[in-house]
C-alpha cells in the first residue's frame, strides 16, 4: 500500500511494506515537521501582500520542504508602508496559529495593521504591537480565519497587567462577600462593583490617583471628596479652585460658580448640537458668544482699544464708543436688508450718509447747513455770511446770472455778444466724384447753444475746383444736421447749393478760394452739428484744398479747409 499524507501538515503515513531502507529519511522529515509544530518563527514581510504556506501542495516521499507555516508560533517583522495581508495557503489546511505583529512603519503614516485570510470567508486583523490566537478552518475557497477567544468562557481571570479591551466588558454574574475586586451584574441590581481593603472597599479615582468617590470598609455611606448635594437639583455648598478641571461651586458672594481649565478655553456652554455657544479663553476675563446677543440693554463699562477689530465701549466722558478695524471701512452701519446707510472709512475722520440725511429741524449756517426747511428747485443759494442763505430764482429764459460788485443776480445777457466760438479745421485734401451731396470729411463742428433765442454764424472757407475742363462744376452746402440751409430756390432740375465754382476751361483744373457766412436760428438748447458738403455737376472730380491736377510745381498749392460757428446772444 503506497504512503498517505496527512490533510493539515502533510505529514507521511507510510503504507504497508513501503520505503524498505527509506524509512528513516521519511520519519526523520515527519519529525522536523512535528518539531515545527511545536515550535516559534520570525517571518519577515514586506509590501502589501503575503503567502504564508503551512504545507506543499503535493507532498512527495521523503521531501525536505519544510514551510513556515508548520510553526504554530509566528512573529511578523519587517518595515510596512503600508497593511500586509497574509494568506494561509492552502485553503483546505485546518491549523491554529498564535500570531504576533511585531511590523515597523517604512514611512511616516503607520504603523500598519496584518490582516489574516484564507478564503472568502472571515478574517482577522491583528493592529500593531498585539497578538491573537486564531484558527484557519481550512474550508477550502470559503475558508474563514476564525479569533479563537473571542468567545472565550472561563471560571475566572488573573491578569497580572492592564486588561485592554475595544470593545465592551459585560459581566454576567452576582458578586460575592469574599470578592477583592469584582464587577458583577444581576437584573434587579444591574452593575454591581464589590471590593474589600483595610480603609475602603471601594475607591473611585481620577487620573492623578486622587481619591473622587469612597465607600468605607464595611460601610454604606458614599464618600465623596468634592461636595455634592442632590434632591432634584444638585447645590454646590463650596468654592471652586484655580487648579479645578471642570467644577461648579457656590459662596454666598459670589452664587453660581464654574470653573474649568483647558487648552483653548476654560469654560465652554454648548448646545444640543454640540456647538460652541459661550466660551471664555483659557486664562482671559473675556467672554465669547459665538451667535447674536439679544438681551433688554446691553451696557459697556470700559474702553474700546486701537487694535479691536469690533468693539463697543463706554467712558464718562466720551459716552458710547463704537470701535472698528476693517479693509475698506472701520465702522459700517446697515439697515434690515444689509445695506450700508453710514460708514467711517478705513483710517478717516469723516462720515459717509449714503442716503438722505433728514433732521428733525433745519440745520442752522453755523452747523452747516441752508437754515431753510424746503429748497425751491433751480434757485441759486447766496451766503450772507450770518443766518439763513439768500435765494435767488433762474429768471427769464436766456437770463444769466451775473456780478454787480457786492452780490449776484439774473439778468438778460447783452444782445450781439459772442458767446462761444467753435472751429474745425481740415489741411489734407479731399475729393469727390459723387452727383449727390457728400460730407466733406473732417469740415465738422457741433455746438449746444445756451439758448433758443441764440443765432449760429457759420463761416466756411475752402479752396475748390474740378479737375474737367469741359462743362463741368462743384457745388458746396452748409447743412445743418441732416438739413441744408443757405441754399438757393428751387428751379427745375438746377441744383440748389451754396456756393458753386464753375469749370477751369484749363488742362490744370484750376481751383478758386471760397468763402460762405450765414447766421443760422436753430431754436434749440440740443447740440447741434454743422457740416460741409459737396458733389460734381455732370462730370469731372471736385476738388477741395488743391487743384485740379495737383501737379508738383510751384503754380500749384495746398489750402486748408476752415468751419467755424459762432453762437451770438439775442
Amino acid at each position: 500500500m503506497a504512503s498517505s499524507y496527512t490533510t493539515s501538515f502533510g505529514i507521511e503515513k507510510i503504507g504497508s511494506g513501503e520505503q524498505s531502507g527509506a524509512w528513516g529519511t521519511t520519519t526523520n522529515h515527519n519529525l522536523d515537521i512535528l518539531d515545527r509544530i511545536a515550535s516559534y518563527k520570525a517571518v519577515g514581510l514586506t509590501g502589501t501582500t503575503t503567502t504564508f504556506t503551512v504545507r506543499e501542495a503535493s507532498p512527495g516521499s521523503g521531501t525536505e520542504n519544510l514551510q513556515d507555516g508548520m510553526y504554530r508560533v509566528v512573529k511578523f517583522t519587517g518595515a510596512l508602508g503600508g497593511n500586509n495581508t497574509v494568506t494561509v495557503a492552502p485553503n483546505t489546511t485546518a491549523a491554529y496559529f498564535i500570531m504576533i505583529n511585531a511590523t515597523t512603519d517604512s514611512g511616516s503614516s503607520g504603523p500598519y495593521s496584518v490582516i489574516l485570510t484564507q478564503g472568502s470567508g472571515a478574517n482577522i486583523t491583528i493592529e500593531n504591537g498585539k497578538s491573537a490566537l486564531v484558527y484557519m478552518d481550512g474550508a477550502g475557497s470559503g475558508a474563514a480565519v476564525v479569533d479563537a477567544l473571542s468567545n472565550l468562557a472561563l471560571a475566572t481571570i488573573t491578569a497580572s497587567g492592564d486588561i485592554t479591551s475595544s470593545g465592551t466588558f459585560n459581566a454576567l454574574g452576582d458578586t460575592a462577600a469574599s470578592d477583592k475586586a469584582a464587577v458583577g451584574y444581576t437584573s434587579a441590581e444591574g452593575l454591581i462593583l464589590t471590593g474589600q481593603g483595610s480603609t475602603n472597599d471601594v475607591t473611585i479615582k481620577n487620573d492623578a490617583d486622587a481619591d473622587v468617590l469612597e465607600i468605607p470598609t464595611g460601610g454604606t455611606d458614599v464618600t465623596v471628596v468634592g461636595d455634592i448635594t442632590a434632591g432634584g437639583t444638585v447645590g454646590a455648598t463650596g468654592d471652586t479652585a484655580a487648579g479645578d478641571d471642570a467644577a461648579l461651586g457656590y459662596t454666598s458672594a459670589e452664587g453660581l460658580i464654574l470653573t474649568g481649565q483647558g487648552s483653548t478655553n476654560d469654560v465652554t456652554i454648548k448646545n444640543d448640537a454640540d456647538a460652541d455657544v459661550i466660551t471664555i479663553a483659557t486664562g482671559a476675563t473675556n467672554v465669547d458668544i459665538v451667535g447674536d446677543v439679544t438681551a433688554g440693554t446691553v451696557n459697556a463699562d470700559g474702553d474700546t482699544a486701537a487694535g479691536d477689530n469690533a468693539t463697543m465701549g463706554y467712558t464718562a466722558a466720551e459716552g458710547l464708543i463704537l470701535t472698528g478695524q476693517g479693509s475698506t471701512n472701520d465702522v459700517t452701519i446697515k439697515n434690515d436688508a444689509d445695506t450700508a446707510v453710514i460708514k467711517i472709512a478705513t483710517g478717516a475722520t469723516g462720515v459717509e450718509i449714503v442716503g438722505a440725511l433728514t433732521l428733525g429741524t433745519d440745520l442752522s449756517v453755523a452747523n452747516g447747513g441752508t437754515g431753510a426747511s424746503t429748497f425751491t428747485a433751480n434757485n441759486v443759494l447766496l451766503g450772507n455770511g450770518t443766518s439763513a442763505f439768500q435765494v435767488i430764482a433762474p429768471g427769464a429764459d436766456g437770463q444769466v446770472l451775473t456780478s454787480t460788485g457786492s452780490t449776484w443776480q439774473s439778468e438778460a445777457l447783452s444782445g450781439g455778444k459772442i458767446l462761444q466760438v467753435v472751429q474745425a479745421t481740415k489741411t489734407d485734401t479731399f475729393t469727390t466724384t459723387s452727383t449727390s451731396f457728400t460730407d466733406v470729411t473732417d469740415v465738422t463742428v457741433a455746438i449746444t447753444p445756451a439758448a433758443t433765442s441764440s443765432k449760429i454764424l457759420v463761416l466756411l472757407t475752402g479752396f475748390v475746383g474740378n479737375s474737367s475742363t469741359g462743362n463741368a462744376n462743384a457745388f458746396l452746402s452748409l447743412v445743418r444736421g441732416s438739413t441744408e440751409i443757405f441754399i438757393g430756390d428751387a428751379a427745375s432740375s438746377r441744383v440748389r447749393a451754396s456756393t458753386t465754382i464753375g469749370p477751369s476751361r484749363s488742362a490744370n483744373g484750376i481751383a478758386y478760394g471760397v468763402s460762405i457766412a450765414y447766421v443760422d436760428s436753430p431754436s434749440s438748447t440740443s447740440e447741434t452739428t454743422y457740416k460741409a458738403q459737396a458733389r460734381i455737376g455732370g462730370e469731372g472730380t471736385m476738388v477741395d484744398g488743391r487743384s485740379g491736377d495737383d501737379s508738383d510745381s510751384d503754380n500749384e498749392g495746398r489750402v486748408p479747409t476752415s468751419i467755424i460757428v459762432m453762437e451770438i446772444g439775442a
